[in-house]
């Protein structure tokens, strides 16, 4: 399990990543953003009802790094799924990896 060190200091960014059968490249985008140097923050992913495996991408990615939260749900569009992040996050700031 990766576990970052925060600086107080630096405000609290919540990545949400809306996620729809993106299996192909998911691993890939997480790690990118995982990878960041900045390292103050909190990434959710949400699963809108995929039927490939990214919902179990998103879940081993969840076991790997504690910043890492997952959300399934029912296909209803990104619009939706970025919608349902912003309903858990805690950051100051927003950003979407689309």
């Amino acid at each position: 399990m990766c576990v970052s060190i925060q600086n107080d200091n630096q405000p609290k960014i919540s990545v949400i990543i809306p996620v729809y059968n993106a299996g192909k490249y998911l691993d890939r985008c997480i790690s990118s953003v995982v990878n960041q140097s900045y390292k103050n923050l909190e990434i959710v992913l949400v699963d809108d009802g995929s039927n490939d495996n990214s919902g179990n991408i998103c879940d081993k990615w969840k076991g790997i790094d504690s910043r890492i939260q997952v959300i399934h749900k029912k296909n209803e569009g990104p619009g939706v799924a970025r919608n349902e992040g912003l309903k858990i996050i805690k950051g100051g700031e927003i950003c979407y990896i689309c």
